[in-house]
């Protein structure tokens, strides 16, 4: 599978593309300038056409894709694999947790952390809070950025089951940290929480106006002061 996914994309390359896509994510490594769609559209038959049978297989592509990348894609692909819904209960499963911290922490650039963030860590969440809580109050306050962003924006498509206590924990784990990822992460899950409850994210941005950067205020009560 790992070789067809990078014949693949190999195959939807386009040159005129790689530079200014390398150049916009301030990337070290190359990109071989497959764009989103054009990559959805190089992969589906692959992802489709060969299923991995066991939950050991599904882990080692992934790592395989994603450690030895030659191009930024590849780790795109990576994610993309992960997310395929015939290994749902595996990419669900706790133990997916330790993967996924490998990614976020070797991946260290906002591309790459939100779509586990919020795709692959939220999930998780979503379907064993008990266990998956701890380790991301743990994330909360671990000294790399990428892991506290993670546990700041892992809620943003968690809709209705957002878990407000733990959203409120992590927000203010990090309030005070002046990173630009941090701030506009927080702002990001405050807005998102505001489609859904504005009068808390009205009331939390109220009491801790003096800490909130005026990035993360800002993002926070965009759709409340618009009325969206």
């Amino acid at each position: 599978m790992v070789t067809e996914i990078r014949a693949a994309l190999r195959s939807a390359a386009d040159a005129s593309k790689a530079e200014p896509m390398r150049a916009y994510m301030k990337s070290d490594m190359p990109f071989l300038g497959v764009q989103k769609p054009h990559r959805a559209l190089a992969l589906r038959p692959v992802l489709r056409a060969r299923l991995l049978g066991t939950r050991e297989q599904w882990d080692a592509a992934i790592r395989e894709l994603w450690d030895h990348a030659a191009f930024r894609e590849e780790r795109y692909a990576a994610t993309d694999l992960a997310q395929v819904r015939a290994y749902a209960e595996w990419a669900t499963d706790p133990v997916s947790l330790q993967l996924y911290d490998h990614m976020i922490v070797t991946g260290a650039w906002w591309d790459h952390v939100d779509d586990v963030a919020i795709r692959l860590v939220g999930a998780v969440l979503r379907t064993h809070p008990c266990e998956t809580s701890p380790v991301i109050r743990a994330w909360s306050r671990d000294a790399d950025r990428w892991r506290r962003r993670t546990s700041v924006i892992c809620q943003v498509r968690s809709g209705e089951d957002t878990d407000v206590d733990l959203l409120r924990e992590c927000v203010l784990a990090n309030i005070d940290d002046p990173d630009f990822f941090l701030r506009k992460g927080i702002g990001w899950a405050l807005r998102q929480q505001a489609k859904i409850d504005p009068a808390w994210v009205r009331t939390f941005v109220s009491i801790h106006s003096g800490q909130l950067s005026a990035l993360s205020r800002r993002e926070a009560m965009r759709n409340i002061l618009s009325g969206g």
